[in-house]
């Protein structure tokens, strides 16, 4: 007798009950398992009255209640009786009075609303993102944003350039079920998605506390033009940049990786559960940001291996085969690792993902203080290197601040010049009128 201990896939049950149906239902529309009857959860064998006359009546009671045919087997140990009902996974889902059920755990649940729709989608090999909108026309398609993807695709799809007819273009990303246009053309090329799905907008956010918010954004529009729209906004608005120079080459560098934080928003994109009500939002706080995406996990890809290598499975295939064909997305199933390697070369320390509230949380950190102080000094250096490199031939205040790309011109006299002048870093070209407007400022 083996030792069993209930899971995803085997459930203990002391006698049988009519209820333990649906237990059996959630098998089937799971992954399978094992049902067994006259075993308590400690796996002791507990008798069960009329054992063999139940053996004969469960297979036509599974049968006529849920239209499933399970192996039903009696079993003995040392003498004593038990009962064992294998289920098999089904193509077609299976209900119970009318409820469909799944296994989750060791735990059987009820299936409602957006979990029961996208689990009817799956088991009829469809996916959310793969629905006709028979309302949706061509003519609702942003030309600008097809142009833009043809661009971007030209090196996966050498000969797209040359598709000028849209509908064909359009059959050619499998986005026409038949004779219309699918849920993922809507949010990937519409002119207004959220005419259709108005949940499908994001939004970016300040927050002084976890519940103090000190500026906020919407991003609204289509799914390829919303990637630049979210990392144009946090760059220019949210985010620090430190400025370096290699020579005369001005160089930035945002407070977390470009790359890492295009990646992750480009991944939650394309897992989000569009059937959600709740939007994707990034957080931004002094130590760290985080983005939250409503989406619901496959159980090949539980939410600790992102850490680790692992399959792809998008929740939205069909707007991820678009997204990598515009060169969007690299190696499906290497997106988060190569998050945690970019911040890492970053000089940050890992970002964490967690799974709570049907929400997926990618939280990238700050660097430690030592280290950005240290990364101030460096910056201040290689400005100094720069401009020193720059005035070998004489230049006025205005051509430095360009040059260094700064605004203000009495921080830029505070904080820059009086130093290097107090150095003798630089020198006045008119000494005896450092107030002339004719005034430059050398090296020599």
């Amino acid at each position: 007798m083996p030792n069993l201990k209930e899971s995803q896939t085997v459930e203990l049950k002391q006698l049988w009950k009519d209820e333990y149906l649906k237990t059996i239902c959630a098998f089937a529309n799971s992954n399978g398992g094992c049902l067994y009857i006259g075993i308590d959860d400690n796996s002791k064998i507990v008798e069960i009255d009329s054992i063999d006359k139940l053996v004969e009546i469960l297979p036509n009671k599974i049968n006529n209640r849920l239209g499933l045919l399970a192996d039903v087997f009696l079993k003995k140990n040392q003498e004593k009786k038990y009962i064992e009902i294998k289920v098999g996974s089904t193509y077609a889902p299976i209900s119970f009075n009318g409820k469909f059920y799944k296994r989750s755990g060791s735990n059987t649940l009820e299936l409602n609303g957006n979990n029961l729709t996208n689990f009817l989608l799956k088991k009829y090999g469809k996916t959310w993102d793969d629905v006709a909108v028979e309302e949706f026309t061509l003519d609702e398609i942003d030309l600008n944003t097809i142009a833009k993807f043809k661009k971007l695709a030209k090196d996966r799809m050498p000969d797209i350039d040359k598709e000028n007819n849209l509908k064909a273009l359009l059959q050619k990303l499998n986005l026409y079920d038949g004779k219309f246009l699918k849920r993922a053309a809507i949010l990937l090329f519409a002119k207004n998605p959220q005419q259709y799905f108005i949940q499908s907008h994001s939004k970016i956010g300040r927050f002084l506390t976890e519940t103090e918010i000190q500026s906020s954004d919407i991003i609204e529009g289509n799914l390829i033009n919303q990637v630049d729209k979210i990392m144009d906004i946090l760059r220019l608005k949210y985010l620090k940049a430190y400025i370096s120079y290699e020579g005369v080459h001005r160089r930035e560098k945002l407070e977390y990786p470009y790359d890492a934080l295009k990646e992750a928003v480009i991944n939650a994109l394309i897992h989000r559960d569009y059937s959600n009500t709740s939007n994707l939002q990034i957080k931004v706080y002094d130590k760290k940001l985080a983005i939250y995406n409503g989406a619901l996990l496959s159980a090949e890809v539980p939410i600790d291996k992102f850490d680790k290598p692992h399959q792809s499975k998008p929740f939205n295939p069909t707007i991820a085969s678009v997204f990598y064909k515009a060169g969007l997305i690299e190696n499906w199933g290497r997106g988060t690792l190569n998050i945690i390697e970019q911040c890492i070369k970053h000089g940050l320390p890992r970002p964490t993902f967690e799974y709570e509230w049907t929400a997926v949380l990618t939280t990238f950190y700050q660097t430690p203080k030592a280290t950005e102080q240290a990364t101030e000094q460096a910056t201040e250096q290689a400005t100094e290197q720069a401009l020193l490199v720059y005035c070998k031939t004489p230049k006025n205040t205005t051509e430095i601040m360009s040059f260094l790309g700064l605004k203000h011109r009495e921080h830029f006299r505070s904080a820059i010049l009086k130093p290097m002048l107090e150095q003798d870093l630089l020198k006045l070209t008119i000494p005896d009128k450092p107030n002339s407007p004719k005034q430059k400022y050398t090296t020599k």
